[in-house]
């Protein structure tokens, strides 16, 4: 008699088991995610890991040679990456259907195989044909770029064996599929599966791999968490796909910074990057429209000019509205509780609008004093002067804190034209060499008033 097979269930969203099936998952309160899989101790996951057995060695006696980064000739996705890819490294993109991960992929594997680079893309959602048209369209045809079609997880190793490709795209990583594993291509044990072969692949060969991946309804990639956790870099594209800007965001990088970010413009003829993004975002703000400011933001090394946006209206019966778009709504709450103690300000039975326009998400703290301006001239009526820019933290008991990069900020808002830079007084001193813009330091919020008389 043969043994009868042993059936878990698992959650699509985390990974949790279970021997029975059940409506909602109790690790992630997902429901309808559990999938029967057979439970097969030859072919676990772990099982794939290297056999090797390494010996530990002294760190002093590891030979080390700094190896030049491998520039793909797109600026903006090198400045994501750290200044390039990193040979071995293991690199996961997400981002919502539509938003461009495929077309910044080809992109990418197209200047490199155009620089002499053998490169590899792998597709599991598209044909051939369907890679050559796209390719077509945008530019990418070079004789170094090879493509193929194919799922299944063992011809992808054989084939990046084969060809020793100097790098590799994965496209998705939810559409590989290992045979011996009894579960569907998408699910937690393959995803893990997968990624760990991989990764293997990748330390052992040198060859950096992207793996691209889908999002959830939630924005979070989809799969279990163990897969951001195993690879080295992982990147986000942020941006609605109605729209033409796109921002590629690093929320995970070994070999990097996670605040830099890089914007690129959808065009008819693929993603085009944005040297100068203070100028596309503040391309189209109206002057003299009350509840506008614009702010100078610090994404990771680079000053971003941006327009905030604020709307404070009478509340009709019930609780007021909060609405935030691209700041963080528990920072917009705490300013306007401070603006209504240190102002005098009724804000309690007001509903409070606020949005970054283009669709960028700030979250440093000298955002603040950009929100408080922009809530004090809609409430009031009144436009800010034009020409202002400001930056500052603002903290409970309404004095303007300093904030890093003072002067890259201000010489960006003079560079873009601006006459006047509101900021805290305690930055003045990294501002001692500007003399072609006028700028005031403030150390009280209830100073702002004076920009309304």
């Amino acid at each position: 008699m043969t043994k009868k097979e042993k059936i878990i269930f698992k959650c699509r969203a985390c990974g949790y088991q279970t021997l029975q099936w059940m409506g909602k998952c109790p690790e992630c309160g997902e429901w309808d995610s559990f999938t029967a899989e057979k439970r097969d101790e030859k072919n676990r996951a772990s099982n794939s890991l290297s056999q090797k057995r390494n010996k530990p060695v002294p760190i002093h006696s590891i030979e080390f040679k700094k190896e030049p980064r491998i520039f793909t000739g797109i600026e903006e996705f090198d400045r994501v990456l750290g200044g390039g890819i990193v040979e071995a490294s293991l690199i996961l993109i997400g981002g919502d259907p539509g938003i461009g991960k495929s077309t910044l992929m080809l992109q990418a594997l197209s200047t490199l195989a155009l620089s002499g680079r053998k490169a590899l893309y792998i597709s599991g959602e598209e044909s051939i044909r369907q890679i050559k048209m796209r390719g077509k369209r945008l530019g990418a045809e070079s004789g170094s770029m090879l493509v193929a079609s194919e799922t299944n997880l063992n011809s992808i190793l054989t084939m990046i064996e084969t060809e020793k490709p100097e790098v590799v795209v994965v496209d998705s990583i939810q559409t590989v599929y290992n045979p011996e594993i009894g579960s569907t291509p998408g699910s937690v044990t393959q995803i893990r599966e997968a990624s760990i072969r991989l990764m293997n692949t990748a330390k052992e060969t040198g060859i950096p791999l992207f793996l691209v991946g889908h999002v959830t309804k939630g924005g979070a990639i989809a799969g279990p968490r163990i897969m951001e956790h195993m690879v080295d870099t992982v990147l986000y594209f942020e941006g609605d796909r109605n729209h033409i800007f796109r921002i590629l965001r690093a929320v995970k990088n070994r070999f990097g910074s996670t605040n830099e970010i890089g914007v690129f413009e959808m065009k008819e003829k693929g993603l085009e990057q944005v040297s100068n993004p203070s100028a596309l975002f503040l391309s189209e703000r109206s002057i003299n429209s009350p509840g506008s400011v614009v702010i100078a933001s610090m994404e990771g090394t680079r000053p971003i000019l941006l327009e905030i946006q604020g709307l404070a209206s009478n509340s009709g019966p019930g609780t007021p509205r909060r609405t935030v778009l691209g700041l963080d709504p528990n920072r917009v709450a705490l300013i306007a509780a401070v603006m209504e103690k240190r102002l005098g300000i009724n804000l309690a039975q007001t509903d409070i609008f606020m949005n970054v326009a283009g669709g960028v998400k700030v979250s440093e703290p000298a955002a603040d004093l950009g929100i408080a301006v922009a809530l004090v001239s809609s409430f009031l009526d009144r436009a800010v002067p034009e020409g202002i820019i400001v930056f500052g933290e603002i903290g409970l008991t309404g004095e303007i804190r300093a904030t890093s990069h003072a002067d890259l900020r201000i010489k960006e808002a003079e560079k873009m034209g601006f006459s006047r830079c509101i900021i805290p007084g305690n930055s003045l001193k990294q501002a001692n060499n500007i003399k072609k813009i006028k700028i005031n330091g403030i150390s009280s919020l209830k100073e702002i008033m004076g920009l309304y008389k």
